[in-house]
């Protein structure tokens, strides 16, 4: 997809009401500090639209990114260690959970997992919580470029393993810095948003 323009259109808090959008929404969720900002931004071709910390839990709104007025990239509030108290990550999970059931044009869930390390029961949680709500996740491995070329076959497995991704599931590696993946990425999006009417 050739991006053409891109807005932030909405940003939903913990007592927000989630949009009833008509277009296609592809949403992305994983752990605080994971790179999820980092792939909106170079999904989108853009710098810094999306606001990237090196503190974890920046994003903690559900935020829908308009693209080419043809569809929704949808950045999910991080979870794991984010500085914030159990009943706001509870309000959090609730909001998450809410937009995973009400949304009717979301088509896909990637799941974002440092490659560098084992999936946390954390990660398992929300793969399997996603899969449960009727989504098929596609996970991908970001940080790509923090790890040896030669590291990345086993490391993409112990991802496989850790998430019990069944034979067949799509494990896609990512770099922000290289933008490797991002190909990829966009050729499970495409489909979805073309076939729309």
């Amino acid at each position: 997809m050739v991006i053409k323009n891109v807005s932030l259109e909405t940003v939903c808090g913990i007592t927000s009401v989630i949009p009833d959008n008509d277009k296609v929404e592809i949403a992305f969720a994983g752990k605080s500090n994971v790179g999820k900002s980092s792939l909106i931004n170079a999904l989108m071709n853009r710098k810094s639209l999306a606001r990237t910390s090196s503190q974890p839990g920046k994003t903690q709104t559900i935020n829908f990114y308009n693209i080419n007025d043809c569809m929704y990239l949808v950045d999910l509030p991080g979870y794991g260690y984010a500085n914030v108290s159990q009943e706001v990550k509870a309000k959090w999970g609730k909001m998450i959970e809410r937009y995973l059931k009400k949304s009717k044009v979301l088509k896909q869930v990637f799941l974002l997992i440092d490659i560098r390390h084992e999936p946390s029961a954390n990660d398992r949680n929300m793969y399997e919580w996603i899969a449960y709500n009727g989504y098929t996740p596609v996970v991908i491995a970001t940080k790509l470029d923090k790890i040896n070329r030669s590291q990345v076959q086993k490391h993409i497995k112990m991802v496989r393993e850790g998430l019990g991704v069944p034979k067949g599931g799509i494990v896609i590696p990512f770099s922000a810095e290289t933008k490797q993946g991002l190909d990829e990425i966009w050729r499970i999006i495409d489909p979805l948003v073309m076939t729309e009417p």
